[in-house]
């Protein structure tokens, strides 16, 4: 399992963070200064650092610096977004640079690319008697085989990259639909139920009241 260091001064936004880690199954340590970073560094092996700038001891940039030869993947989170900050982050290595306020389905989306890029991704799901193949996009229920159409499996495959979190039915609509003009938000439930049916998945994917869906496992 990944291990993700989370470098956030600010107790909200570190804890907003680690909140949602925690959703998805990643492991993660929280800290809020520099020295305590360099530290829990020294001490213990992440896979990935989410990293403020302005922090108290040494800066984000200071940090970077000073593991630049650990190759520890970066992402700097911070309020700071001037092209100079930028281009100063990704010439320490940063693999990528989120300017504060952001949306915790992006991070969450930046956290898997960057890891996925660095690191062999997990790529097969086992959900109960379910098993999923992202990249053969094959689904199997106790061993058989069952055949999913393209937006039944892009909508499944939507529920396992969310996992634990709740979805609207206007977020899926968005990602799975390009947000046609001509669907409902009805046409969502349809298709949850069909997912829900074919997979045995009814205990699986929860109906979440006045929001949408969320897949927990």
């Amino acid at each position: 399992m990944f291990n993700i260091l989370v470098v956030e001064d600010e107790k909200p936004i570190n804890d907003l963070i680690s909140m949602n880690l925690d959703l998805v199954g990643y492991n993660h340590t929280s800290v809020f200064d520099g020295e305590t970073a360099i530290r829990v560094i020294s001490e213990q092996h992440f896979h990935l650092i989410l990293l403020d700038i302005m922090i108290p001891m040494f800066d984000g940039f200071e940090i970077a610096e000073m593991i630049k030869k650990r190759s520890i993947p970066i992402i700097f989170i911070t309020a700071r977004d001037s092209i100079s900050d930028k281009i100063k982050g990704f010439e320490l290595g940063a693999e990528d640079y989120i300017v504060k306020p952001f949306e915790m389905l992006e991070l969450l989306a930046r956290i898997k690319v960057v890891l996925r890029n660095k690191y062999l991704f997990e790529n097969e799901y086992k959900i109960d008697n379910t098993t999923i193949n992202i990249s053969q996009h094959k689904v199997y229920v106790n061993e058989e085989e069952v055949f999913l159409t393209k937006t039944e499996f892009d909508l499944l495959a939507m529920l396992i990259n969310n996992k634990n979190i709740a979805l609207s039915r206007d977020k899926i609509l968005e990602n799975v639909w390009g947000y046609d003009g001509d669907l409902e938000t009805r046409t969502v439930d349809v298709y949850i139920q069909k997912i829900r049916k074919k997979l045995k998945l009814e205990k699986r994917i929860k109906t979440v009241y006045k929001v949408g869906y969320r897949l927990e496992f």
